[in-house]
């Protein structure tokens, strides 16, 4: 069934179908009026108008001529008005759109408006294709990257290197906040001048401290061509700096400067820019309350370390003498520095384990029966489980674990041989042996140091490391 078709205003017709309307209410008068004297010629051979029909016909022509152009003229002007708006809207983000012939037609300066805006979305179709490529390469590093750091210094030169890449920069830097002095300080670096790694910026100083000011991302263009980063200042243009905001409080700046390339960075290398930064200085608080969380967790390790001298008086200063004995021997095994802070604070922690070692095993007078011997032997496992919740005494773990292990096997918890044993554990295993040999004992005397000395002989190569007995004889 065919739909009636529905009459009414034309105001929100389309424009082909109010001028068909237009061109009718034009042109049909005018025609009823031909049609009408042609048939009054046809049946009479003559025209017959009074003055009052032909005024009238005259009148109805006229009048439906004048309503045909005063639609058309209303509708044009439309057009004119909606011309006019596109060019001003469209010139905002397109310069030039406006310098139009002024004998260009509507038509042709809505034309060439709409061209402006088509190859105007095409270059930002490019730009976000670009943008997009960028942010994948920057997501793909940081995926294959992330898995390999281990400390949150890694992952911040991790970040600064592929930021840099990312956005073909010569420099990339981070800067960190130091809130007691208010300054910025170089944390991370890539493509950094060595002059300029140990540089301070104050708050308001440079790119990175108007960024860091303002909390405001920024970029600086290079006014003119340059060749080359201008080698007193590492913040020449071109310049991009974005801050690291946590909870809108700074953290400190992201910072590339100097394209390799020619050219100046875009806006939408500073969106990017802004939020690697966002992310990064999430990172970084949540390492800083990570740290702060080890560090109170580590002094009640050491709070433990202290209560489980306490409990046996005869072991007061055990830990420290132990920790000074093994970190001489480690020094003059010429180990790493990191290495020997590792024996140093292991020395300091090896006994925390005896915090759950009954009172009645611990500080028993005589020597312990079989199952106190097997409960005692528990306590390096103890130790470990302490330590290993806190990810900068991981290190710790094994020499903790192993500092009773023997190289014949016969030692606890894990019965280790030879070169199963870390270095550390061999070195910690003397040092508390000695210790534990010239220490007085409710049900025995104390060695001297050459009687402890001449013990640790007597068991080179099946209780202790040659090696490190050598040394520990040689320096004490």
């Amino acid at each position: 069934m065919t739909p009636a078709p529905k009459f009414g205003s034309i105001e929100h017709s389309s424009l082909i179908r109010k001028f068909t309307i237009l061109f009718i209410v034009m042109s049909l008068l005018p025609f009823i009026v031909i049609v009408y004297l042609f048939i009054q010629v046809r049946d009479t051979g003559r025209l017959e108008l009074t003055p009052d029909k032909l005024f009238l016909l005259m009148f109805l022509t006229g009048c439906g001529a004048l309503a045909g152009f005063y639609g058309m003229r209303r509708s044009i002007g439309k057009i004119q008005k909606l011309t006019r708006q596109i060019t001003q809207i469209v010139s905002k983000d397109i310069p030039g759109v406006l310098k139009a012939d002024g004998e260009e037609s509507e038509i042709t300066q809505m034309s060439r408006a709409f061209n402006e805006v088509t190859k105007n979305l095409e270059d930002n179709i490019q730009r976000l294709e670009s943008s997009k490529r960028t942010m994948q390469y920057v997501l793909s590093k940081l995926a294959s990257g992330i898995s390999s750091t281990q400390t949150i210094d890694t992952f911040l030169e991790l970040i600064v290197e592929i930021t840099a890449n990312a956005l073909d920069a010569r420099i990339g830097v981070l800067m960190l906040l130091d809130e007691a002095r208010q300054e910025l300080y170089v944390k991370s670096a890539s493509g950094f001048d060595k002059r300029f790694i140990d540089l301070r910026l104050k708050i308001g100083e440079e790119g990175p401290g108007w960024s860091a000011k303002h909390k405001k991302p920024l970029l600086i263009p290079a006014l003119e061509k340059i060749k080359s980063q201008d080698e007193k200042d590492p913040f020449a243009p071109p310049l991009l700096c974005a801050p690291l905001l946590y909870k809108d409080n700074l953290v400190g700046v992201l910072a590339v400067g100097g394209k390799i390339t020619s050219g100046n960075f875009n806006e939408d290398e500073l969106l990017i820019i802004a939020n690697l930064a966002s992310q990064t200085a999430i990172a970084v608080e949540n390492d800083r309350l990570h740290l702060d969380a080890e560090k109170t967790y580590m002094e009640t390790i050491s709070a433990l370390a202290l209560a489980v001298e306490a409990r046996d008086p005869y072991s007061r200063g055990h830990s420290d003498r132990v920790s000074n004995y093994a970190v001489k021997i480690a020094d003059k095994l010429g180990l790493s520095e990191d290495l020997v802070k590792d024996i140093k604070d292991a020395a300091e922690l090896h006994d925390v384990g005896k915090i759950g070692i009954a009172d009645s095993i611990l500080k028993k007078a005589g020597a312990l029966d079989e199952e106190e011997m097997r409960v005692m032997r528990t306590h390096p496992i103890i130790g470990e489980g302490i330590v290993k919740p806190v990810r900068t005494l991981s290190s710790l773990c094994d020499i903790i674990r192993h500092h009773h292990e023997i190289l014949d096997g016969s030692g606890y918890p894990d019965g280790l041989k030879g070169d199963e044993i870390s270095i550390g554990a061999r070195i910690l295993a003397v040092a508390d042996s000695f210790d534990a040999m010239t220490t007085d004992r409710p049900y025995r005397k104390g060695l001297s140091f050459p009687e402890a000395r001449e013990e640790l002989k007597k068991c080179v190569d099946v209780r202790y490391d040659r090696k490190v007995v050598e040394v520990f004889n040689s320096i004490v």
